[in-house]
């Protein structure tokens, strides 16, 4: 029978086996430093730049240039309230929010039911539909805009939002099925097998086990699909040219309108209010995005 080393040897000595910890060589003592010091500066990169914008938020044009990194003179809100209504930032800020919300949800229901359909059953054509799906993300943006533009025009739903839904639910399915497929492969099939017994059919056991089971996946994926679509340029650009503008056009649009008399004040409270959401979105489900991260590294 196995018996712990530290109790057959003296109680001092046996202290000290317990105590005692690898010693850290020189090497990664400076592997540690120079991450460290890595890190560190890629935050200051990362964070300076952004409180400098939230800074100038709050400043007029003329304090922006004559002192940039001083404080402002006046705090007050009047260039968030200009950048929401003048510039027409708050609907489109709307729009974006609407858009963003019913793509993400249909994606996230369709995607969800396709990996799981092609993680866990076998039929003729289901690796042939799994290799288009990833030749779906190597597929460019740019090679699809004049074909998708006079499919929308033909289907009525040019300048349209529910033509950006469509869109935005196409280009971010290949992606959620890719990110899906291994967290749905790896789940234990006596699950579903027990399920089974219990007399559940295929659509309960999808919702209502295998789907909370996939959870950290499904927040992790949800959070990279809202950075994506929140952020998207150019689809709005070619195919709603004319349309409600979202966050991203009303951006493009208050930034070039004035020339070369733009309102610094109002352009960077508007950056702040484009940015906050995603802020937002990641503090709340950064749980998740870390528990999905360790989850597949153990796999």
């Amino acid at each position: 029978m196995a018996t712990d080393v530290s109790t057959s040897l003296p109680p001092q000595q046996g202290d000290r086996l317990k105590l005692r910890k690898p010693k850290s060589t020189s090497g990664d003592k400076a592997v540690g430093a120079v991450s460290h010091t890595m890190l560190i500066l890629w935050s200051l990169i990362v964070i300076l730049p952004l409180l400098w914008v939230a800074l100038s938020s709050f400043k007029t044009s003329s304090e922006i240039f004559s002192s940039p990194f001083s404080l402002p003179a006046k705090w007050g809100f009047n260039n968030y309230a200009k950048a929401w209504t003048t510039a027409g930032i708050g609907s489109a800020f709307l729009n974006s929010v609407i858009l963003v919300a019913f793509a993400l949800a249909i994606v996230m229901v369709l995607g969800a039911m396709c990996a799981y359909v092609l993680a866990r059953f076998k039929f003729p054509g289901s690796r042939a539909i799994y290799y288009l799906m990833l030749a779906g993300l190597t597929f460019p943006i740019f090679l699809a805009i004049v074909p998708l533009f006079f499919i929308l025009k033909n289907l009525g739903l040019l300048n349209t939002l529910p033509g950006l839904i469509i869109t935005y639910v196409a280009f971010a399915l290949p992606f959620t099925v890719f990110f899906l497929f291994s967290f749905f492969k790896n789940l234990p099939h006596e699950i579903t097998e027990a399920a089974s017994l219990d007399g559940a059919g295929e659509w309960r056991t999808f919702f209502q086990v295998m789907l909370p089971m996939a959870k950290p996946g499904l927040a992790s994926v949800a959070i990279f699909n809202f950075l994506g679509l929140w952020n998207q340029f150019l689809i709005p650009i070619a195919i709603n040219a004319a349309g409600p503008k979202v966050i991203s056009q009303a951006m493009a649009s208050f930034a070039s309108q004035a020339g070369y008399n733009v309102d610094f004040g109002s352009l960077f409270a508007a950056v702040v209010i484009t940015v906050v959401p995603v802020l937002v979105v990641y503090v709340i489900f950064q749980r998740q995005l870390q528990g999905s991260v360790s989850q597949g590294t153990m796999k």
